[in-house]
């Protein structure tokens, strides 16, 4: 795996196609800011810090876009849509087992031409933090990640099983959630003619949250892959964007938009990236 894990994009075999991510996301947008839906809703805050707690007890499936812009030495564009279903599992009074399970859907574009692209499933990545069912003002979770060699094409995927540590924490004060959730995995099983897995994540997330379900988002994903040269291994990104709560009939959703400088990044990595999430949540 080079430079950038497994980036996910939809494909582009046609005009249709090409543009088709481009209405669903307008739409997604368009939805948030009509009037009905811009209605303050009882316990639209709550249902937010819920969102943004990586180990609260709620059923959710967040459908997450990252269009990354200037990879390559053609500068084109990769586009990654990860689908990622939450479901917190009860052992107990004491105990929940919160299980994130990352299916990334990708489009990778040609690396030495101005043409061309493949598009698969890329490797799944599984997730699992033993978390205190009634926490603290310190709320924590620990426990695997694991990855799935899946990828249906050798540029998609690493090609490897690999595993490590997950753990996150984070705290919530009054309109404020703050945290901050780091993993690394490494290889050790899977095709032998492929380079080890090495692969460091770390995620800080900063939510505001205001009235009538607006909030304001800083969540960026900076990655080493400590199999790479030295000057290729760290993405770090800087940026910020906004959200919201809203509805559709009694179905409650999580709309939110970031974009990233790589302000840190490889030779040939993507210069800044597009984030769009929208999110399906089934509080109890």
């Amino acid at each position: 795996m080079k430079t950038i894990i497994t980036v996910l994009q939809l494909k582009n075999t046609s005009i249709k196609s090409k543009h088709l991510k481009y209405i669903i996301i307008f739409l997604f947008c368009s939805f948030t800011l009509m009037p009905g839906f811009s209605q303050e809703k009882e316990g639209e805050q709550d249902l937010a810090k819920a969102a943004q707690n990586p180990v609260g007890d709620l059923i959710s499936v967040p459908l997450q876009n990252n269009t990354n812009f200037g990879f390559g030495p053609f500068d084109r564009t990769q586009n990654v849509l990860n689908i990622q279903p939450v479901l917190p599992i009860s052992l107990g009074s004491k105990w929940n087992l919160i299980t994130r399970t990352i299916f990334p859907v990708i489009t990778q574009p040609e690396f030495f031409s101005e043409s061309g692209s493949t598009t698969g499933l890329g490797d799944i990545n599984f997730t699992a933090f033993l978390s205190p069912a009634k926490p603290g003002k310190l709320i924590w979770g620990v426990g695997p990640a694991i990855i799935l060699p899946s990828a249906t094409d050798q540029s998609l995927g690493s090609g490897k099983w690999s595993a490590g540590p997950s753990v996150v924490g984070l705290t919530i004060q009054g309109p404020w959630v703050v945290g901050l959730l780091m993993s690394n995995v490494w290889s050790f099983a899977g095709q032998t003619d492929r380079g080890d897995v090495n692969f460091f994540l770390a995620q800080y997330f900063v939510n505001y949250n205001m009235d009538h379900g607006w909030y304001l988002v800083s969540a960026p994903i900076i990655t080493s892959n400590s199999a790479s040269s030295p000057g290729d291994r760290w993405i770090v990104p800087f940026g910020a964007g906004f959200g919201k709560i809203f509805r559709i009939g009694k179905q409650p959703m999580n709309f939110n938009t970031q974009a990233f400088y790589n302000a840190v990044k490889p030779g040939f990595g993507p210069d800044w990236q597009w984030r769009v999430q929208l999110q399906f949540m089934f509080p109890k």
